[in-house]
């Protein structure tokens, strides 16, 4: 249903365009709208931000028509106006369309015109809301998608290798935000949010300093994945800035009295991994990721560290202690681990 606004000092008129347009009214093609100047058709607008268009006269009190085009950018930029008027010189006619009227039609009307005029108008306005829509709809997936991946889908193999799945060696790292639940029942909703997303903002940011990629976000928690040459390293390097941005970070005032520190507690593997697409093709619901026991190894190691610590294995250890000093942190039964791993925690 298209949703029109009249705008005209002529009482008659508002009787006029009922009855012309009943059938289309009745049949919920049309509703329409009225105002007897432009002060008064802005308030409308204001009123009614699901307006398609605007038929306006050009001479009102209070505020003519070609003074309502010139508001019409700022109270509805999608909204779009056929001046219908008395007035047809060429001098109108130019001054209306400079201001952005999309036509012009002349007074006695021909309604049957004025309907063809009405529906090019809307056609028009409806594929503006559509192009503004997709916009936002890009917008809002390049906040969700990484670069790389919006790249990759603009690529002609993307659809063929959707389902492609391959090995690798990488690094996984899952950090933490400790101590953050226990704050959430106790602030509004929005202040978790808020708190949260700048703690990640901060972490995200070290990680792709390193050339990390964030796999997930896991309620308080990142999954980052590092691949390529040096990905340990990187690993490391990334959850160490991390850390150190962080302990320089002043108590954030949550509210209600409550105090919290940020600190984060991570855990880093580094192994073979299958990498690909998992999740439900019936729901349409797939994440590219990565498992395996390394990955769930991390998981593991971040579960048992404590606010502050980074930890690994042994094996990796063996791999970071040229580049890193590390300390042991002793041994731990982990989840579907048959012995004991033995951990390190890594200080700088």
């Amino acid at each position: 249903m298209a949703k029109i606004l009249v705008v005209d000092d002529e009482a008659d008129l508002e009787i006029l365009v009922k009855q012309k347009f009943r059938r289309k009214i009745r049949e919920n093609e049309y509703e329409f709208i009225f105002a007897q100047n432009g002060e008064e058709a802005l308030q409308r607008i204001k009123e009614n931000p699901d307006l398609d268009i605007i038929l306006s006269d050009i001479n009102m009190p209070v505020m003519d028509g070609l003074t309502l085009l010139t508001h019409l950018p700022e109270a509805n930029p999608t909204l779009k106006a056929v001046v219908v008027s008395a007035y047809g010189d060429m001098q109108n006619i130019r001054t209306a369309m400079n201001r952005g009227a999309f036509d012009f039609v002349m007074k006695p009307v021909d309604f049957d015109d004025l309907d063809i005029t009405m529906q090019r108008t809307i056609t028009y306005v409806r594929q503006l809301q559509e192009t503004l829509k997709a916009i936002k709809e890009n917008n809002i997936l390049k906040m969700y998608v990484d670069e790389n991946v919006l790249n990759f889908m603009t690529h002609k193999e993307f659809e063929g290798s959707l389902m492609k799945n391959e090995l690798l060696e990488a690094t996984v790292m899952f950090v933490d935000v400790c101590g953050f639940t226990a704050i959430t029942e106790h602030i509004p909703a929005n202040t978790v949010v808020n708190l949260l997303n700048g703690l990640f903002d901060k972490i995200v940011k070290e990680i792709i300093a390193q050339g990390g990629h964030v796999d997930k976000f896991m309620g308080d928690a990142i999954m980052a994945v590092f691949r390529g040459e040096f990905h340990l390293d990187r690993a490391i390097d990334a959850a160490l800035a991390v850390k150190a941005h962080l302990s320089d970070e002043p108590e954030i005032d949550a509210g209600n009295g409550k105090k919290f520190k940020p600190n984060i507690s991570v855990g880093i593997n580094s192994g073979e991994m299958v990498s690909g697409n998992i999740g439900s093709a019936s729901l349409k619901r797939l994440d590219y990721t990565v498992i395996g026991d390394s990955v769930n190894l991390a998981q593991r190691l971040q579960g048992i560290a404590t606010a502050g610590q980074i930890i690994i294995t042994e094996d990796v250890f063996h791999k970071a202690k040229e580049s890193f000093k590390c300390k042991p942190n002793g041994e731990f039964s982990l989840k579907n681990k048959l012995k004991p791993v033995n951990t390190y925690e890594v200080i700088e």
